[in-house]
């Protein structure tokens, strides 16, 4: 029996692979899509699409239990954790479907089903099955990162991989990880009336300093628990565990374990194809080649940021890069990322500490705007929160962060004036529908626009203009 040979051959099915994959059928390159099942990876099955799916739940138990605040009269809200578990898995099918392997083989792709594992540079196996590929792409994405707790592997603990398979609400839920996962999850479960206590040393540890700030206020006001420490132990089991941290303890019924994640690669014998990888990730260069130079790498496997959009974004340009003349780099300043907690939180480009350390501090305008002075913001009772731009003299966007109920939309803007080399000019100059978050932008960038504008040499010839005019 031959063994079928292919132009590209892809091995992971989540977000950079469907993407990668459609991109290379409509190149018309022959395609292989490889995964060991089910197809969309964590994103579909238990990362993105669940955790706002629990999102929703959350939220409108918020909305009923604060409702008398706005002259609405509603009874206490009551969790049934094994219909909210069934309005998730709803939505994961509902999003999967377009993607079973049925449906993608009509778009013209080979789809395998099994454990892959490289026989040599150019041969994989695929369950009982070979395949040969002139090129391949490798985006197996990653796995919770189980950190060295004493205890823990004696202990019942859930991950991500299992949250969101969860049918019980817990009378007191123990968070360990201070990150968009533990974040996410701690405020829905306290939203959905469990007790919550969270242990980390810092939250969102990536952010601005105000934006940590806010969403401890926010944590606090909502009665979230939280010990700034790191988790040292923990012990107990059946209907009681216990964490112990150098700052106390605290003991709950259901433990989630939400420390960050780990690329994928056990199990596929890179070194037979001569793929180097590290306890980050496989090694790629700027333009996603490994060090076989005819298999490319993207998305989580690669280490770096982990996100959905980041990882299919990769896989396309991971394919344009294999299959046309010529690369494109698979890394972009313009990469927003967003926690979607209430109120969101949404960041792109530099810090401005990482500004600072790039640039001359009398190189750089940096302004915060309090989005309680946003209207809409207002309207929504979403009074906490910013807007925070850090720029170039120039009115050259380096980075922005936002923390505000619509911040994941209200990012793209400044996402595209990045993209585009657009500057705050160009910003406050585009009329924007009022009243909405967006707006929020645009006062800020005015306000950052003018200072630019009026500083040194050209503010003053603006007034003396100014002066003759008149």
């Amino acid at each position: 029996m031959s063994t079928p040979e292919f132009d590209l051959a892809i091995v992971g099915a989540g977000a950079s692979g469907l993407i990668a994959a459609g991109f290379a059928v409509q190149l018309g390159a022959r395609t292989a899509l490889i995964d060991k099942g089910p197809i969309g990876g964590d994103c579909t099955w238990s990362g993105c699409v669940p955790s706002k799916s629990l999102i929703k739940v959350a939220s409108v138990a918020h909305h009923a239990r604060t409702a008398a605040r706005y002259g609405i009269a509603v009874s206490a809200p009551a969790t049934d954790m094994t219909q909210v578990r069934a309005y998730l898995r709803a939505t994961i099918q509902q999003i999967y479907e377009p993607t079973m392997p049925e449906a993608l083989r009509k778009k013209g792709m080979d789809v395998l089903i099994g454990p892959a594992h490289f026989l040599d540079a150019h041969t994989l196996q695929v369950g009982n099955a070979k395949i040969r590929a002139k090129k391949f792409l490798i985006n197996t994405g990653a796995q919770p990162r189980i950190p060295l707790i004493a205890g823990l592997d004696n202990v019942p603990y859930l991950t991500y991989q299992q949250i969101f398979e969860n049918d019980r609400l817990p009378q007191h839920l123990l968070v360990v990880g201070g990150g968009p996962i533990g974040c996410e999850i701690a405020q829905a479960y306290r939203r959905l009336g469990a007790q919550v206590t969270l242990v980390a040393e810092h939250l969102l540890p990536r952010e601005e300093p105000e934006v940590q700030d806010v969403l401890n206020r926010i944590f606090a006001q909502e009665g979230i628990e939280r010990i700034t420490a790191r988790a040292e132990s923990v012990y107990g089991g059946g209907h009681s565990i216990t964490l112990e941290t150098s700052a106390g303890s605290a003991t709950g019924n259901l433990l989630l374990v939400a420390t960050g994640r780990a690329s994928l690669v056990q199990n596929l014998a890179l070194q037979a194809a001569r793929v180097r990888c590290s306890d980050r990730g496989i090694q790629v260069n700027k333009f996603l080649q490994t060090t076989a130079r005819h298999i490319y790498a993207a998305g989580d496997v690669i280490g770096g940021p982990q996100f959905s959009h980041l990882a299919g974004w990769q896989g396309f340009q991971a394919v344009r890069n294999a299959l046309l003349p010529g690369n494109n780099p698979g890394t972009t300043a313009a990469m927003p990322h967003i926690t979607f907690t209430s109120p969101e939180v949404a960041q792109i480009g530099l810090t401005e500490a990482a500004a600072r350390a790039q640039f001359k501090n009398n190189d750089l305008l940096i302004k915060s705007f309090d989005i309680g002075k946003v209207d809409r913001a207002v309207n929504e009772d979403d009074r906490l929160g910013l807007i925070k731009i850090v720029a170039r003299r120039n009115g050259l966007i380096l980075g922005a962060s936002i923390v505000g109920e619509r911040a994941g939309e209200t990012i793209t803007e400044i996402a595209i004036a990045m993209r585009n080399g657009l500057k705050l000019a160009d910003l406050a100059a585009t009329v924007h529908p009022y009243p909405t978050y967006s707006t929020g932008v645009q006062l800020l960038a005015t306000q950052m626009a003018v200072e630019s504008a009026f500083s040194g040499v050209s503010g003053r010839l603006l007034r003396g203009l100014s002066a003759l005019w008149r």
